[in-house]
């Protein structure tokens, strides 16, 4: 019966012990196994089965892309301006074995590394071509920091420069010129405006000097057409007149009668002095002394 205990009791615990070394390995994720001291495999996803006492897991490693956030870096650029300038790097372990057994404290290593590699870059760059070359830097420090941690099974992703804080007096000088370029380029555009306006103004009254002109042009056409219109009237009423006349065929009394009614009409105008031709003078003392007697015998009756 003791036997009997004593073997279950073995048997529970070898159990136990084979149950407490059933490793799981989850999604993205990877185990290193040293067997008595030094590195025996890499567990990737799924199941294993841990040697009770012989093997050890060294270091669970993540295989997600990671995000390093590193505090400000004061760098000095060329021109001697001292700023903060603070990194996140973006990385993932393509190798856990050399992730383990590369450097001591990776993550340390890669700060100080992007520590350095700022420094040195940002020490070849003025203060100006620093603010505005943020991509070119990015990619520089992404570069070097691959070729470096490639040893120690690393690929970095991607490198940004989080911020870059100059001096407050740098940054106060920087607010003015901002100011100042602002102000000079809302009066280039105030300028612009004005010409603008003034042009348009200029090319209103041209259009309204040339539609005047065109108006007073028309007015006159049509007035010169107006007269031209009225003179051949007239020309064509003595025209239309004279051919009547002509057709009527009358005798050199009834001429001279009708110039005597002309001249007659002539004389209650203005004019104080009219010559008359001879024979139209005969012609008005016959009518005179046929008057006379006319009226001497309209007396005696």
């Amino acid at each position: 019966m003791a036997g009997l205990i004593v073997l279950g009791v073995i048997v529970l615990l070898l159990i136990i012990l084979i149950a407490r070394n059933i490793k799981i390995v989850p999604q993205a994720h990877a185990f290193v196994i040293e067997r008595l001291g030094t590195y025996h495999a890499t567990w990737e996803t799924g199941l294993h089965l841990k040697v009770p006492f012989i093997d050890r897991i060294s270091k669970k490693v993540s295989l997600k892309e990671q995000v390093v956030d590193f505090p400000p870096q004061p760098v000095i650029t060329r021109d001697n301006v001292t700023m903060q300038i603070d990194t996140v790097v973006y990385f993932e372990i393509t190798d856990p074995k050399l992730y383990t057994y590369g450097v001591e404290r990776p993550l340390s290593a890669i700060e100080n590394l992007t520590a350095t590699t700022l420094r040195n870059i940002i020490g070849d760059l003025e203060l100006d071509n620093t603010l505005t070359s943020r991509d070119t830097i990015n990619d520089k420090i992404r570069i070097i920091l691959d070729e470096a941690t490639d040893a120690w099974g690393i690929r970095v992703i991607r490198v940004e420069l989080k911020n870059i804080l100059p001096p407050r007096e740098i940054q106060d000088a920087m607010e003015k010129q901002m100011k100042a370029e602002r102000e000079r380029r809302a009066r280039i555009l105030d300028a612009e405006g004005e010409k603008r306006s003034q042009i348009l103004v200029a090319e209103g009254l041209k259009e309204s000097a040339i539609l005047k002109a065109d108006a007073v042009k028309e007015q006159k056409i049509r007035e010169a057409q107006g007269e031209a219109e009225a003179i051949l009237t007239v020309q064509k009423a003595n025209a239309d007149a004279l051919r009547m006349l002509n057709e009527a065929a009358p005798s050199d009394r009834v001429i001279q009668l009708k110039s005597l009614d002309a001249f007659a009409k002539a004389a209650d105008g203005k004019a104080t002095k009219i010559i008359i031709p001879s024979d139209i003078q005969g012609l008005a003392g016959s009518i005179t002394a046929v008057k006379e007697i006319w009226k001497d015998s309209t007396t005696t009756d």
